[in-house]
Order: C-alpha cells, then sequence, then structure tokens
C-alpha cells in the first residue's frame, strides 16, 4: 500500500482518534500530523505491515502522551474543517468534557477500548505496557467517573 492510499483511507479515522483523545480539535490535527510526517519517513517499512493503521494509531497515541512532556502552546483554529468532529455526546451529555479532567494514561486506555474497540492486550501494545496495567488504568478512570456521576447525583 503507498502511503497515499493510506491517507486516503485513514486520515478521517486517525483524526476520529486524536479529536476523541484531546478533545480539541487543533491539538488532534496538530498530533496527527507530526505522526504523519514521521510515519511517512518509515513508511517502506510500515507500508509492508500487515495492518499499518494499528502502527500509525500507537504512533498517534505516543505523540499525544508526549505531548504533556513538552511546552505547550495554545494554539487558535484559523478555520473551519470539513473533516469528521468526535461523534456527539450520547447519554452523558458532557463525557467528552469528564474524559478530558482524566490523566492522559487513562483518556488513552478508555478511548482505545470504547471509541476504538480494543482489548486490553490491544492496548497494552499500543502503549508498551502490560494488560494488568491497562486494567488498572480503566479501573482507575472509571472509578474517578463513577464518583464524579454519584457526586452531581447522576448515579444513585
Amino acid at each position: 500500500m503507498r502511503f497515499e492510499e493510506f491517507m486516503a483511507a485513514r486520515l478521517p479515522a486517525l483524526l476520529r482518534y486524536a479529536t476523541a483523545l484531546s478533545g480539541n480539535r487543533a491539538e488532534a490535527d496538530d498530533v496527527v500530523q507530526e505522526a504523519l510526517t514521521r510515519a511517512l519517513v518509515r513508511w517502506g517499512r510500515i507500508g509492508r505491515l500487515e495492518e499499518p493503521y494499528a502502527y500509525v494509531r500507537t504512533m498517534v497515541t505516543n505523540e499525544f502522551l508526549s505531548r504533556q512532556r513538552r511546552r505547550r502552546f495554545w494554539l487558535v483554529p484559523l478555520d473551519r474543517h470539513d473533516r469528521a468532529e468526535p461523534p456527539p455526546p450520547q447519554g452523558g451529555g458532557d463525557l467528552w468534557s469528564r474524559l478530558e479532567t482524566l490523566p492522559r494514561q487513562q483518556r488513552v486506555v478508555l478511548v482505545l477500548r470504547f471509541y476504538e474497540g480494543l482489548s486490553d492486550d490491544e492496548i497494552a501494545e499500543v502503549l508498551g505496557c502490560r494488560g494488568g496495567t491497562v486494567r488498572g488504568y480503566a479501573s482507575r478512570a472509571l472509578a474517578t467517573l463513577r464518583v464524579e456521576l454519584a457526586n452531581e447525583g447522576v448515579l444513585s
């Protein structure tokens, strides 16, 4: 598969994924652009993989996580994009804003599990950790969300 073919087929999915992680369209654009720039350089090897999307998704995840260690610049989007936005919140109302309050690792685990539909072992492979670590992140994240919802009287 050529890089251009991959981009045409998978760019919208990568942008939706990055937007779900970051909660910010401008940051998602930057994360995906940086990951794809690195992927292009290595495309000879990545393109031969059985599932290049999984590899590039891992690159997007790592780029998102590494941004917390770098100096942060606030970006203002200059125009609206025609690209796909994350799905609108359903049921929980402000679910996406609640996800933004979680630590990045926990947020990544929840998005990979519930938005991308990956198993704990697949998430562990993306994050480069063990399945138990993934389950721990998920447990702490869900517990935090449960406490917040209970405090607001949403859960009884």
